[in-house]
């Protein structure tokens, strides 16, 4: 397993993509933190980060489909797969090393932001004036949305051998899963109603509720939950494949 996660990080940094990748993650949110003016901090009264860790998500949407996208579908393309699965390995820990490198690499696109956090520290008045258990809470609600939205990925990967594809279904199922379930309890149908449990389905219910910085078992059971359910599932598909 180790093996693999250390083969997936390295083969990610050794091309231009995975620098380019989480270079935009970082310019993106550094241009919405300083430079557009309807989301620049320096437009505010107060310390804050919460402009980003309300579209970081967003981003993560498109982010983590682009690294999880060649996980399976270039072994898939180059028909590499069918000799790892040959391999002395089960399933499960080729899974898990596959998975344990992307969430790796998610990781280390967001570890760069701790410098607006230290920036607009140093910026508050006086020094040090922002909620940093508010911001500990959003950064751990964020490695949870990461982890269920790298599962999510990896699955998709699984299935396709087109890389495209695969960004595309992963990229609709993570949409889904964080917005999908509150657009659906806002039907008539469902507003006033049950909307509110329909909305606890989703990401973003879950992810808020820890941004708050109140981390509760059962945001970690969900986030646990997707994980769990998301990487058996790439098991599963992969097995029909080793047969």
């Amino acid at each position: 397993m180790w093996t693999i996660l250390k083969k997936e990080v390295s083969s990610f940094f050794s091309s231009l993509i995975g620098y380019v990748v989480i270079g935009l993650f970082v310019l993106i949110l550094g241009l919405i933190m300083w430079v557009f003016p309807d989301f620049s901090i320096l437009y505010y009264n107060y310390a804050s980060l919460d402009q980003l860790f309300s579209l970081a998500p967003l981003i993560f949407i498109f982010l983590i489909p682009a690294i999880t996208m060649r996980s399976f579908s270039e072994e898939l393309q180059n028909g590499t797969l069918e000799i790892l699965l040959t391999k002395p390995i089960h399933e499960f820990e080729i899974v898990l090393g596959k998975y344990l490198a992307c969430l790796s690499l998610v990781g280390i696109a967001l570890c760069p932001t701790l410098l607006y956090f230290y920036s607009v520290y140093q910026l508050g008045s006086p020094a040090g004036n922002i909620d940093t258990g508010a911001v500990l809470g959003s950064y751990i609600g964020l490695v949870f949305l990461a982890a269920g939205f790298t599962a999510i990925g990896i699955f998709c990967s699984s299935l396709f051998k087109n890389q495209i594809v695969s960004f595309l279904f992963s990229t609709a199922l993570a949409y889904i899963f964080y917005f999908g379930f509150y657009f659906i309890s806002k039907l008539p149908v469902f507003f006033g109603k049950t909307d509110d449990i329909i909305q606890q389905f989703g990401m973003d219910y879950h992810f808020n509720s820890i941004s708050k910085g109140l981390i509760d078992t059962s945001d970690i059971i969900y986030f646990l939950s997707i994980v769990l359910v998301f990487n058996y599932l790439t098991v599963e598909s992969l097995k029909r494949r080793n047969f």
